[in-house]
């Protein structure tokens, strides 16, 4: 019988491969660029003109293109009509008001909502969704953005949320709903909702403004393109979830195919569906100072201007006001989902007559006292002086050691991995990760990200992508470093995580861009700076992802653990790390996407990546460079997610956490 076991074939898992892969293409770095030059350097005559097809495209889109007698320029222009409608009524209701040109001067006829009253009707509002604590955080949300003088940009930046937010629900919901129905169709969106999400927005704000021109209408679809995504990708997860009793209940009854989808799925999915809408208003938010570059206005040109003149004070002023915006609408919508529909108001419910009330007398009395319709200069607060001057005391107290700081990390990291990176055979690269791709998910794996990482060397990105990698991966270590450590003395004392979760919500909700002034101020431009920053912004999923992780073990295995005579430090290590290694790796995912969205904004200080080929291309209005470019960097993210994803599933599987697939 043992013979027989000792003759029986071994399962084929292929390591030999990766490590004939990784020994020639460690032979190839050596000794074949004099052998092989087509392998570091892929030829310009095989390179495909993806950027002149893309620009050639969208030319063609604008001048020729047409729906029988109806040209495409007329129809996209006839859909940034329709969207600016909603958009100037909310606008003049919130921040404008009825205003007339007159001989170049602006007559004023109706004023906008006093922020009296808006303050009073977002209380109103969290007292019917959350009661006493929560009216409380309305309050001091919109209180503070009055109080440090940021109201008008924050109305003009709500407007813009309050317009792209239905939208993009709804064509979320209409896209999650055909998903969901048709198996063809989401596994079509699937890679186009990909490319959504991981193309950095710069790439694509070029094409909006050719299609759509200049404003913010271009703006609000540009948001929608950022934001439908997860409302997308919810719906469908959503619906495939609901109980089949729900199903059968609907049946039994008689209802019509789309009298069930409408009365009996997607209020059953409604708690999933509301966590949808509230990551289109976060993500709404957080393209409030990209789309101010193409005419939105608001906090984000604030924050952008404030960046263009170094002043981290006002800059961060206006990054704060996003902040408390963000918290007012995240709270406010998280409330509205656990208490339920709104199908009890009507127009005469309290609540609906005393807003109204609110907004009267605020019209009336703003009329008769001006503070009441604007709040008061006179008794306005700033801090921008105080944020100026301890930037610059830091500089001037500790230049030699910043400096000292930033040289040894550019000698000793940055410079030498920068150098081994850009020295890699792209021919040995895209075999190793097909090799990878292979061993950790199969052919169609291997086939996505070898073909990818082949398509970044054909359109000529090869060289700009691995100083994007090497930025990458280095500031997606250090946070890491940084993030994992910190998530592990969190996750068990309760108030140091409380804490912690409120540092790290401010700091997510904080615009990229506030980021980068003070360190810009302090090292000036270059990559040691981007790092900073990447890092600075990356390190928030982390750890919370390891948190996540760590709280997620079950208690009963660490007790076995106590009881078996283990020291803390082999449950941490032997137990409670190895349990919560799926989700350690969900958030080395997530930190490799902030880090590449993070590179991009980064462009604006000098680095000669990836992004920086996106910001050229918008700034020059060259669409094909641009999404050329932002296809690499969404390339570069896909390729780590499937791998990354690949690996957690296998990890969970040898857990016994799930089943191998």
């Amino acid at each position: 019988m043992s013979a027989l076991l000792l003759s029986a074939p071994r399962p084929f898992d292929g390591r030999w491969l990766w490590w004939l892969s990784l020994a020639l293409s460690l032979a190839l770095w050596l000794w074949g660029r004099a052998a092989l030059p087509l392998a570091f350097d892929y030829p310009k005559a095989w390179q495909i003109p993806a950027a002149a097809w893309i620009g050639g495209a969208i030319n063609w889109l604008v001048k020729e293109a047409s729906l029988g007698p109806v040209a495409f320029s007329d129809i996209t222009r006839g859909v940034a009509a329709v969207v600016d409608a909603p958009y100037r009524m909310v606008l003049a209701l919130l921040a404008t008001g009825v205003q007339q040109q007159s001989g170049g001067v602006t007559v004023q006829h109706v004023p906008p909502l006093s922020w009296m009253a808006v303050i009073g009707v977002m209380a109103l509002l969290g007292h019917w969704a959350g009661g006493l604590r929560l009216a409380a955080l309305m309050v001091v949300c919109f209180g503070f953005i009055a109080v440090f003088g940021q109201w008008q940009s924050a109305m003009v930046t709500l407007a813009s949320v309050l317009v792209a937010v239905p939208l993009g629900v709804v064509f979320g919901l209409a896209l999650g709903i055909l998903a969901w129905r048709f198996a063809w169709f989401e596994r079509g969106l699937r890679p186009l909702l990909d490319l959504m999400q991981t193309m950095p927005v710069f790439a694509y704000l070029v094409p909006v403004l050719i299609l759509f021109g200049f404003g913010p209408t271009a703006a609000v679809i540009a948001t929608l393109i950022y934001a439908t995504p997860p409302m997308t990708r919810i719906t469908t997860l959503a619906l495939s979830r609901v109980p089949e009793e729900a199903h059968d209940l609907a049946r039994m009854v008689g209802c019509t195919g789309r009298q069930r989808l409408w009365r009996v799925l997607v209020p059953s999915a409604r708690a999933p569906l509301m966590v949808g809408v509230n990551q289109v208003i976060m993500l709404s938010l957080n393209m409030v100072i990209i789309a101010s570059m193409i005419g939105a206005g608001g906090l984000g040109f604030d924050v952008l201007s404030a960046l263009r003149r170094l002043d981290f004070g006002a800059g961060l002023e206006a990054g704060l006001a996003i902040v408390a915006l963000a918290i007012a609408l995240d709270r406010l919508s998280q409330a509205v989902a656990q208490r339920g529909t709104a199908n009890d108001i009507g127009w005469q419910h309290p609540y609906l007559v005393a807003g109204l009330a609110m907004i009267g007398a605020g019209f009336a009395l703003g009329l008769i006292f001006p503070a009441v319709q604007t709040y008061p200069e006179a008794a306005r607060l700033s801090t921008s002086a105080f944020w100026a001057a301890a930037v610059q005391w830091i500089n001037l107290t500790f230049f030699d050691t910043l400096e000292a700081v930033k040289t040894f990390f550019l000698v000793w990291l940055l410079v030498p991995v920068k150098r081994f990176l850009l020295g890699l055979p792209w021919l040995a690269v895209v075999a190793l990760l097909g090799v990878a791709g292979w061993r950790l998910g199969g052919w169609r794996l291997a086939l996505l990200t070898a073909g990818l990482s082949f398509l970044i060397a054909a359109t000529g990105q090869w060289e700009k992508a691995m100083v994007t990698v090497y930025l990458c991966g280095i500031s997606t270590l250090i946070a890491m470093a940084i993030g994992v450590p910190v998530g592990i003395v969190v996750a068990t004392r309760e108030r140091v995580w409380a804490v912690t979760r409120v540092v790290i919500d401010t700091a997510q909700t904080l615009p990229s861009f506030v980021y980068l002034m003070p360190i810009v101020m302090l090292f000036r431009v270059g990559d040691f700076t981007a790092m900073i920053a990447v890092v600075a912004y990356a390190v928030v999923p982390a750890i919370r992802y390891t948190v996540l992780g760590l709280q997620s073990v079950d208690p009963r295995l660490i007790e076995a653990g106590r009881a078996m005579g283990c020291t803390p430090w082999q449950i941490l290590t032997r137990i409670r790390l190895r349990l919560a290694l799926p989700e350690i790796l969900l958030g080395l995912n997530q930190t490799i996407m902030f880090a590449l969205s993070m590179l991009v904004i980064t462009a604006l200080v000098g680095t000669r990546d990836l992004g920086q080929d996106v910001y050229i291309a918008l700034t020059k209005a060259n669409p094909g460079n641009g999404l050329v470019a932002g296809l690499g960097i969404a390339f570069i993210a896909i390729i780590a997610d499937r791998l990354l994803h690949a690996y957690a599933r296998r990890a969970r599987a040898r857990l016994g956490l799930e089943a191998t697939a």
